[in-house]
């Protein structure tokens, strides 16, 4: 059921086609989640940053080369984006991701897998830094060697999970072959 409730609204606020409507949808959405409202916007605008910037400044140069006004397309793309990221923060922070993916006994274990996998990183990386913290004094000077290593590690590490997890999956029958 919150399956088809997640993507009724995440349809219907797809379809949407006026910036008015759009404003409309996002103030709704901040009045919903009032307490949370400053914290998730700095959620928000940190995970579209980077690609909406790229892609707002890739289509005004192209607009300016063809001699055509972007303006009214850039604020419309960056509100949708806005608005559905909002809401997805929003519904997501409302419902357990882990329910959400019930419907589907695959869906869940895979689900499991991922989650598990990223608590691990984020852990491992977490001691890296305290350990890395706690013995170097000059930390700008370590800097670049414990990055390189740290990416070492993670990849290695990566690949070998990747191995083990697609054996784990081929031994519960994910992969017909």
């Amino acid at each position: 059921m919150r399956i088809l409730i997640f993507f009724s609204a995440f349809l219907a606020i797809l379809w949407l086609k006026n910036v008015g409507y759009i404003c409309f949808v996002i103030l709704l959405l901040w009045m919903v989640d009032l307490k949370h409202l400053f914290r998730r916007n700095i959620k928000v605008l940190k995970s579209i940053m980077f690609f909406n910037t790229a892609i707002t400044i890739g289509y005004i140069i192209a607009c300016f080369i063809k001699g055509t006004s972007p303006w009214d397309y850039v604020v419309y793309i960056n509100l949708k984006v806005y608005m559905l990221t909002y809401f997805v923060f929003w519904y997501f922070s409302r419902v357990s991701i882990i329910e959400f993916f019930a419907f589907s006994k695959d869906m869940g274990y895979l689900l499991t897998i991922t989650m598990s996998q990223i608590f691990s990183y984020k852990k491992t990386f977490e001691d890296f830094r305290s350990a890395f913290r706690a013995r170097v004094v000059s930390l700008r000077d370590k800097e670049k060697i414990f990055i390189k290593q740290v990416f070492s590690f993670f990849l290695s590490k990566s690949i070998y999970d990747s191995k083990e997890k697609s054996l784990s999956m081929k031994a519960r029958g994910f992969f017909d072959e």
